[in-house]
């Protein structure tokens, strides 16, 4: 019992979060539960970040009951590629990304040939609810599949690598490049297989990774190196992550981005109960970032004034970026 109350306090000196502590600290106290909509629904945030002008994959179409999949060779047309995944999914669970078409049929990106059957029978379990959270009745929404920067061909294993970045009432306090793996199916999730990359907050450039809660420097599949990669349009990702406050009025979230080759930053999704392993790959606790913001704010209440996204941004990239800002 000493040595579990010793690793508890060795832990809590060096800021790290628990689930507990999230929770009680961040999720219950910073986000609003009638709020809570805007971002458990991917069609709900897509169309408020369109509102606001920020950019997201391109919409295709929503089939929201069993009679409307008859339109979903409508709204497919003649692509060859889109993406289709339930409203309310949580884990990357239920989406099924398509590549190409193969005489008459369909070629996922894992290379599996599937027919127009097969994907209706795929939209009509997301509508019964079987990926959503709560297992409530959900809705599909058919859109544009991302291709990724040619600059993670060389770190990634198929899929679409993400960058997420938790956000303390529109200030950036973490980022991480998620990157699939063949073990986790060619999905950027954590829990399946992916690599969580920290990045530096003040350049873009990657840290270390975290494969199956192991430190590592290099892909299990590509064997390349995953740490020292600059990523870019950094600037860019965190002012889009930064301007998700006002986006959804949620006070401690996930920002989760893409990088695709000829759109550049794109927002995939929000997320209100952002997972902690990104504290691994920062090799970083989360707590000592948080309280740094809230002592901020707090100084700026005082002060009567208020801060810019360009200003919070500004504030978090000197308060906790590992090395200098690269100039240009």
């Amino acid at each position: 019992m000493f040595g579990l109350w010793k690793t508890w306090k060795a832990l809590e000196a060096r800021g790290i979060m628990g689930i507990n502590r999230r929770n009680a600290d961040y999720v219950l106290k910073y986000n609003k539960r009638s709020l809570y909509p805007i971002v458990d629904d991917k069609i709900i945030t897509k169309e408020r970040a369109i509102a606001a002008g920020i950019h997201v994959p391109e919409l295709y179409g929503v089939i929201s009951t069993e009679k409307e999949i008859d339109n979903l060779e409508e709204i497919i047309g003649a692509r060859n590629d889109f993406v289709i995944k339930p409203a309310q999914g949580a884990g990357g669970d239920g989406i099924l990304v398509i590549a190409d078409r193969f005489e008459g049929r369909y070629r996922t990106v894992s290379g599996r040939i599937i027919s127009h059957e097969e994907i209706e029978h795929q939209v009509s379990s997301i509508l019964t609810g079987l990926y959503s959270l709560g297992g409530h009745r959900d809705r599909a929404l058919i859109e544009y599949r991302v291709i990724p920067d040619q600059i993670f061909k060389s770190i990634s294993y198929e899929g679409v690598p993400d960058i997420r970045i938790i956000v303390l009432m529109g200030y950036p306090v973490m980022a991480m490049l998620r990157l699939p793996t063949r073990q986790s199916n060619g999905k950027a999730n954590l829990h399946q297989g992916a690599i969580g990359v920290g990045v530096d907050l003040a350049t873009g450039l990657t840290l270390r990774g975290t494969w199956l809660n192991n430190i590592i420097n290099k892909h299990p599949d590509t064997t390349n190196a995953v740490d020292g990669v600059q990523l870019p349009y950094w600037d860019g990702f965190m002012k889009l992550a930064a301007g998700c406050y006002e986006l959804c009025g949620l006070g401690y979230i996930g920002v989760d981005m893409v990088l695709d080759q000829e759109k550049g930053p794109l927002i995939l999704e929000l997320n209100a109960r952002p997972g902690l392993n990104i504290q691994i790959a920062n090799d970083c606790g989360l707590t000592l970032r948080t309280h740094a913001v809230e002592a901020r704010l707090e100084d700026l209440k005082a002060r009567g004034v208020s801060e810019s996204v360009e200003e919070r941004v500004a504030f978090v990239q000197e308060m906790f970026g590992h090395i200098p800002a690269v100039e240009g």
